[in-house]
């Protein structure tokens, strides 16, 4: 990776971070809790490059099926 690749991943890491920590705050010990975990996470799927979806292990087409997921699906 280049310099620059490194710094957008490192930001974006932060940004997850941060928003992990606002979602932590959010109760997951229920339905409402539960069904929204899982709209963030899989919004936020849908919002990585190609470049962080290898370094995660997915290809976008499997991004891309797990984030237009219903909220309420498993």
């Amino acid at each position: 990776m280049d310099g620059m690749s490194d710094v957008r991943l490192a930001l974006r890491s932060q940004e997850l971070e941060a928003e992990q920590e606002r979602t932590i705050t959010a109760p997951t010990d229920n339905r409402w809790g539960l069904f929204w975990r899982r709209r963030h996470t899989r919004k936020a799927l849908l919002d990585l490059t190609t470049a962080q979806l290898r370094d995660v292990g997915l290809t976008a087409e499997q991004a891309r099926h797990e984030g237009l997921k219903s909220f309420w699906r498993d």
